[in-house]
This record gives structure tokens, sequence and C-alpha cells, in this order.
């Protein structure tokens, strides 16, 4: 797997996936929809930035032609139905044709833990729904085909540059309560290099195929722990360092009052911290269902998130 096409690379996740494949030899190209996003990545070699909209089909076929293996890591957490069915039903969709037609071997696509795969668009959210109709596009198109898919389904994702532990130290250190919906719902954080490492031997390792001759793998990423979120926003100002490790206290709120709260922040400006369909989300346990391996089967032994995140929350 020499030359890779990324979508999503200049995010979170897509920076470790690039900087992990630079270093084993591979020909990147990132797509993005503008170059001052991924300033951040001009400095890896090997690594060719693309600006187009892959949304539009012509335009993501032709920047897949040449490649050996996509890996796709765009997905969106806040947005009305049509918002989230144009990323992640319509786009896989449109991929996947595209890899076809242009001999695509390998692709890597990132999912959410919590799809219901078998009952495709039951989901209790907009999100989860979405989630699982694009996975469904997937599977429905590569059968009879050379093509190998594998679908990571993550935990919430934990690191240095986060965007949930880091944001709720911060909350913690300007506020004395912290007011929290949703508060019992389970998560098993799973550390960002852990997932970026994951992709990558998802294209190293072949795919085996079932006996219908289709190549798909579903691979639960999961670290070791599970915390409720209540617990999750404590531990987070505790490793940050607020009120000498003490944090503030945190109030799980009613249902109703949860939701109102949600609907509030979603007319605040910019993307909110939490939605009503964010909500809608955590009615499932963001937990390993057992029922699809997990990252062991790639050789990964999951990190705890208390080390880690205990490093970088403190500074």
């Amino acid at each position: 797997m020499k030359n890779i096409l990324v979508l999503g690379g200049t995010g979170y996740v897509g920076a470790t996936v690039c900087e992990k494949l630079v270093r084993l030899g591979c020909k990147l190209t990132v797509t993005t929809r503008r170059l001052s996003n991924a300033r951040h990545l001009q400095h890896l070699p090997s690594v060719t930035l693309q600006e187009i909209d892959v949304h539009e089909a012509a335009a993501l076929e032709a920047v897949i032609a040449g490649h050996d293996a996509v890996i796709n890591l765009i997905a969106i957490l806040h947005g009305s139905p049509a918002a989230f069915d144009r990323v992640h039903v319509e786009l896989p969709q449109k991929l996947v044709k595209a890899c076809l037609t242009q001999g695509v071997r390998k692709l890597v696509h990132i999912s959410a833990l919590g799809v219901n795969g078998a009952n495709p668009g039951q989901g209790p959210s907009a999100y989860l729904r979405s989630k699982e109709r694009g996975e469904a596009v997937l599977r429905a198109a590569i059968v009879g085909s050379d093509l190998e898919l594998t679908m990571l389904r993550p935990s919430i994702i934990f690191g240095a540059r986060d965007k949930f532990l880091n944001l709720f130290a911060k909350l913690q250190s300007v506020f004395p309560v912290m007011p929290l919906a949703g508060a019992n719902a389970r998560f098993q954080p799973v550390w960002v290099d852990d997932v970026a490492t994951a992709v990558v031997r998802s294209l190293e390792q072949g795919v085996a195929r079932s006996p219908d001759g289709n190549a798909v793998r579903i691979l639960e990423a999961c670290g070791p722990d599970v915390f409720t979120l209540k617990e999750l926003v404590q531990l987070s100002a505790q490793l940050s360092g607020v009120r000498q490790g003490r944090g503030r206290p945190v109030i799980g709120l009613p249902d109703w009052i949860g939701r109102l709260q949600a609907r509030l922040m979603e007319l605040a400006p910019g993307e909110p911290l939490m939605s009503r369909d964010n909500l809608d989300s955590m009615k499932v346990d963001n937990v390993a269902t057992g029922h699809f391996p997990g990252l062991e089967v790639l050789g990964i032994h999951p990190a705890a998130l208390k080390p880690i995140a205990a490093e970088y929350l403190r500074h």
C-alpha cells in the first residue's frame, strides 16, 4: 500500500494517521476544502494536498485514480438529518462507486460505536441512523467485487488535541458548578494513537473473504475502561488540577432539563457543545458489544485513558 488517498486527513484523527503512514514510506494524497486548513501537514514529506469538494462525484473519482487504497475519516457530530445523510451516506456511496471504477483494492471507513448494522436506519439519533445507512451502502456496493472493506467503530476518541476532555477541563476552570445532561451515558474511550494505528494495520493486513466471496471486516475500537459521562467530566477537572485536583461539583440534569439545555446550546453561535441529537445518541451505550473483534485482532493493546490524559491535561 504505497499510494494512499486520505479523506479527512486534516482533522484530529487524520493528522495522526498521516504521520504514521509517512513514517512507513507511503505516498499520500490528502483532500481538503481549503489548503489553509492543511498547514499542519505541509511539513510531512511524501504528502500531496489536493483542494477539492469531495461531494462532487467527478472530482472524487478523478482524485482517487492511481491510488491503491482509500481512507475515509470524514464525519460530522452536529447538523440536520439532511446534513448527516450528505456526509455519512451520500459521500460513502459516491466514494465506494469511485473506488470500484478506479480499481482501488482497499477501503478503510471510520464508522461509529453504537450503530446497529443489522437494522440500518433504526438508531435513536439522526447521527447514528446516518452512520448505519452509510455502512449499509458500502456493504451493498462491494458485493461481488475485489474491494476489501474495513469499517472501524470507535468509541469517543481522546488525545492531546481532543475537543472533549480538554473542553470540559477548560469549562471547569471557569465555572463553579458543572450542570450536565446525559450524565449516566456510558463510554469506552479510545486513544487517538490506537485508532490511527488500527487504520494503518487495516491497510497492511488482508481481509478474509466470507463464504459469499465478500471481504468485509468490522472492528470495535475501544479502550480498556468504561466511564460514565459524569465520571469523564469529573476526571478531566481532577487531572487538569482544577481546585488542586478536587474538580467541580458535577450535577446530572433530568432528561427534560438536559434537552432544554441542549436546545439553548444549539442556538448559540458556532458548533454546540451538546445537541439534542447528541443526547439521543447517548441512549445507546457507547461501549463494545462483543459481537465484533476489538483492536486486539490487529495486535493493538488499547491504552488506558488516565495516564495519557493526565499527561496532556496538566499542561
